[in-house]
C-alpha cells in the first residue's frame, strides 16, 4: 500500500470529458477520490458519507469506474503520478506549497464542526483537545474566526506553540487544575474573586481578566483529535449547558460516559470525518483569504523512516510533515 492523503501537484493529463482542471493547473487532492455521486449524501456534497462507499485516496477499492478499472486498491500521493476524479481535485494557486497540503484533511476536518457549529461568527468559546496536526488547524482556525480557543494537551512542550497562536493552554495531566477547570464550568461564569480564590494571574489564567470582570472556562464546543484512549467524562464535564463534543481521533476502544453529563444540560457527543468537496471549496478559499496555514516541516523521501519514528515516540514539535515527492526517485535509487 502506497499512503499520502494529503495531496499538491500540477496537472499532467485529463480525461475527454474533464472540464474543472487543465493541463498545468495546480491542485490539491484529499482523502477521496471518487463516491457514487447518486446517494443523499453525495446529492449534497457530503461525499465522504456516500451511502455506497466513497473511494479513499489509498488504501480503498475502486467501483465506479472513473479512476481506473473496477476493484483495484487506490494507491496515495506518495508517488510520482497518481489519479483522481475531477470532483476531488482543487484548484491551488500556482504559488502553493508545502503548506496547502495539510489543508486537505487537517484543516477541512477540523474546518467542517468549526462552520457547522457557528465558529465563524466569532465568539464561542472553542477547546482543541490533542495539538498534533489536526489540533495545529483546528487552533489557527479557531483563533482566525475570532473565537476563543483552549488546547488541552498531555504534553507541556507544546505551550509556547499553542500560546503562539494566540490560544490558553490547558495540561490535562496536571489533575487539580483539571478538577478546578471542571469545577468552574458548571458555574459557567467565573469572576476575579474566583481567580484569586485559585491562585490564577495573568497570563497563565485559564481565562483572561483584563477582558471584563467575568470570563468562563466552560466550553462552547470541543474538537476532540486524541486518537488514544483518553478520559471522555472531563472533556464533557469542560462543555456549557448545549455544548458538543465532536470526536475527530480514530480511537477504536470504546469509552464510558455518565448520560446525567448529557442528559442534565443537554450536551451532545457526536462524530466528524473530513470534509465534502463544497466544504472543502469553502475551506481552501478561506485559508488562502486569511493566510490560515498549518506549521510544515518539509522532508525528503529518505528521512520518511525518522519522520515516522518521531511521531511514534511523541510529535511534541507540533508539525504536519510533508513528503517533497520530487525526491522519491532518489530515494529508491539509493534503496
Amino acid at each position: 500500500m502506497t499512503p499520502g492523503h494529503e495531496i499538491v501537484g500540477v496537472v499532467t493529463d485529463v480525461g475527454r470529458n474533464v472540464t474543472k482542471v487543465k493541463r498545468g493547473d495546480k491542485v490539491a487532492v484529499g482523502c477521496m477520490v471518487d463516491a457514487c455521486f447518486g446517494c443523499r449524501s453525495c446529492r449534497a456534497f457530503e461525499e465522504q458519507y456516500c451511502l455506497n462507499g466513497a473511494v479513499w485516496t489509498y488504501g480503498g477499492v475502486t467501483k465506479y469506474g472513473r479512476v481506473g478499472p473496477d476493484g483495484a486498491t487506490t494507491h496515495g500521493g506518495y508517488s510520482d503520478a497518481f489519479v483522481a476524479n475531477q470532483r476531488f481535485c482543487f484548484k491551488v494557486p500556482a504559488s502553493a506549497g508545502a503548506t496547502y497540503a495539510p489543508l486537505l484533511c487537517a484543516g477541512v476536518t477540523t474546518w467542517d464542526p468549526l462552520v457547522r457549529y457557528g465558529c465563524l461568527d466569532g465568539g464561542k468559546r472553542v477547546g482543541i483537545a490533542g495539538f498534533g496536526g489536526l489540533g495545529n488547524m483546528g487552533t489557527k482556525l479557531a483563533v482566525s474566526m475570532q473565537c476563543d480557543a483552549v488546547v488541552l494537551s498531555t504534553s507541556p512542550n507544546k505551550e509556547p506553540a499553542a500560546r503562539a497562536m494566540g490560544a490558553d493552554f490547558w495540561l490535562t495531566t496536571d489533575a487539580k487544575a483539571m478538577e478546578q477547570k471542571v469545577k468552574l464550568a458548571k458555574t459557567r461564569v467565573v469572576t476575579k474573586q474566583d481567580a484569586a480564590v485559585y491562585g490564577w494571574q495573568n497570563p497563565d489564567s485559564p481565562i483572561d481578566l483584563t477582558r471584563g470582570e467575568e470570563g468562563r472556562v466552560c466550553l462552547d464546543l470541543i474538537l476532540d483529535t486524541v486518537s488514544a484512549p483518553h478520559d471522555i467524562q472531563t472533556l464533557v464535564d469542560l462543555l456549557a449547558p448545549d455544548g458538543t463534543l465532536v470526536l475527530l481521533g480514530l480511537d477504536a476502544h470504546p469509552f464510558a460516559l455518565a448520560a446525567n453529563a448529557l442528559v442534565f444540560s443537554r450536551k451532545v457527543v457526536r462524530g466528524s470525518l473530513i470534509a465534502g468537496t463544497e466544504s472543502t471549496e469553502k475551506c481552501l478559499d478561506y485559508c488562502e483569504k486569511n493566510k490560515v496555514f498549518p506549521e510544515v516541516r518539509v522532508i525528503d523521501a529518505e528521512n520518511t523512516v525518522d519522520a515516522l519514528k518521531t511521531l511514534h515516540r511523541k510529535n511534541d514539535a507540533a508539525v504536519r510533515y510533508v513528503l517533497d515527492c520530487s525526491t522519491i526517485p532518489k530515494a529508491r535509487a539509493a534503496a
